[in-house]
């Protein structure tokens, strides 16, 4: 399994954005640069985020993002489909029913549907509030 930065930089945002415990609307530019992450690239996120009811944004003066749910109610699943789309390892297990033609008669299929199994129960079980518990509180990662 291969997540892209963009998922990754999802997760970083999310964890960036909940150490604000939705307090105020945070600046694009605050959290680009605390995470390190160029400005453009971030709005392409933040706009799935968004399209994602995860995140609410504001413009002008005063304006920003932040949380538009609890942590305790996103899970790290949440933020990767927003951002990655499926996180289901094989494409024909993107879609569901599975339209592959060799579903039937496929004998790795199994494999495959035990660990997208796997990967969505272990990503829906972290929730952002743990993983802002894991961070040291202060929303910056180096992963």
């Amino acid at each position: 399994m291969f997540f892209s930065t963009r998922g990754r930089y999802a997760l970083r945002i999310m964890v960036e954005l909940a150490s604000y415990e939705g307090a105020y609307y945070v600046p694009l530019k605050v959290i680009a640069d605390r995470q390190e992450i160029s400005e453009k690239y971030m709005e392409s996120i933040i706009a799935s985020l968004v399209r994602a009811q995860l995140v609410t944004g504001v413009r002008g003066k005063g304006g920003g993002y932040r949380l538009a749910v609890e942590p305790e109610e996103c899970s790290a699943g949440d933020i990767l489909r927003a951002a990655e789309g499926s996180l289901a390892p094989i494409s024909c297990l993107s879609t569901k029913p599975n339209t592959c033609p060799r579903a039937e008669s496929c004998k790795t299929l199994p494999l495959w549907e035990k660990l997208d199994s796997m990967i969505t129960e272990f990503l829906d079980s972290v929730t952002l509030a743990q993983l802002i518990e894991d961070d040291g509180g202060d929303g910056r990662c180096l992963g």
